[in-house]
């Protein structure tokens, strides 16, 4: 028996240079077919691989342009961004009302050639009353003030975040905002790096007692009695004063709202943080003369129906 017999015979090919041209029998032609169809999925996601989602607070705003604004937002996993929300002073803008100061938001971003993009905008947390509230917005805008001055771009910083989040509820609903900003205030400086050592001499490291003692700016804490009394560049702490820092310091927020400063121990406490806080900035900030500013145009009562604006020098 033939071999052969009952096998197929090999498929004749087009002697025609034409056909041999065609598609389907030009490997090569065949090939750029294929990638023609992965095109548009690969645009797809090109497209999607510029996005990314991140939530963040808004620390400051300032215009560009004729409709669009610049944002400074600080964001749990990225740390401090600087994004464009283009036409967002439009009357129609559906994102301007979920970007405004302190408010905690759900971003779309683009990546852009410069500046990255809000595409999209919502609201997780308003913080309303920091806005209805002239005298509690003014506290807000310092502590954002704060933050954006203590924290680097990129720079992710989770504790930070958190922390400044939980003071814009505080301030929203204490009904001491002071306080709740004397808590953040030390308790940034300690997560940038700046805590000032409030319970050894920062001479000689004896535990310090509970008397007057004094503070060192350039030494970033607290001397004894025996090294710090006769340093004219040095702090004299009041013992009410000295407790109370200490107690901000190394007390849980919950244990911390409980207390009841008299006026006169809560403006020394200020004070004392104010100036360590420049010391160590090496700047002024902006929040704290508005903030003066309205303690003398009249009581705290007396400013709590102003309507919100934004601040002066908050961009």
């Amino acid at each position: 028996m033939d071999p052969t017999d009952g096998a197929k015979a090999p498929a004749e090919q087009p002697d025609d240079p034409e056909a041999r041209r065609h598609p389907a029998n030009d490997p090569k032609a065949s090939s750029g077919s294929s990638d023609d169809q992965k095109g548009p999925l690969e645009g797809e996601i090109a497209r999607r691989q510029r996005l990314y989602r991140v939530s963040a607070i808004v620390l400051r705003r300032r215009d560009s342009g004729e409709t669009d604004r610049l944002l400074t937002v600080l964001a749990r996993r990225r740390g401090k961004l600087t994004l464009l929300a283009k036409g967002v002073r439009r009357p129609a803008s559906r994102k301007a009302g979920h970007i405004e100061p302190f408010t905690y938001v759900d971003l779309l971003v683009a990546r852009g050639h410069g500046l990255d993009l809000v595409t999209q905008a919502e609201t997780i947390e308003p913080h309303r009353q920091l806005r209805e509230d002239l005298w509690r917005s003014s506290w807000a805008y310092y502590a954002c003030e704060l933050a954006d001055a203590f924290t680097q771009v990129a720079d992710p910083n989770e504790p930070a975040f958190d922390l400044l989040l939980e003071t814009l509820g505080r301030l929203d609903h204490s009904a001491d905002p002071a306080l709740a900003t004397r808590y953040f205030e030390l308790h940034l400086l300690a997560l940038a790096g700046f805590q000032p050592q409030l319970f050894h001499c920062v001479e000689c490291g004896a535990l310090l007692r509970p008397e007057v003692n004094y503070l060192s700016l350039e030494r970033g804490g607290v001397l004894c009695p025996a090294h710090g009394a006769a340093q004219r560049d040095t702090i004299a702490l009041s013992l009410p004063l000295f407790k109370v820092l200490r107690f901000l310091q190394s007390r849980p927020w919950e244990e911390v709202a409980r207390l009841r400063l008299s006026a006169q121990v809560g403006q020394q406490t200020e004070a004392v943080l104010a100036r360590y806080i420049v010391y160590h900035l090496e700047r002024n900030l902006n929040s704290p003369a508005f903030l003066q500013r309205l303690r003398q145009a009249g009581g705290e009562s007396d400013i709590r129906a102003a309507p919100f604006q934004d601040r002066p020098g908050s961009g």
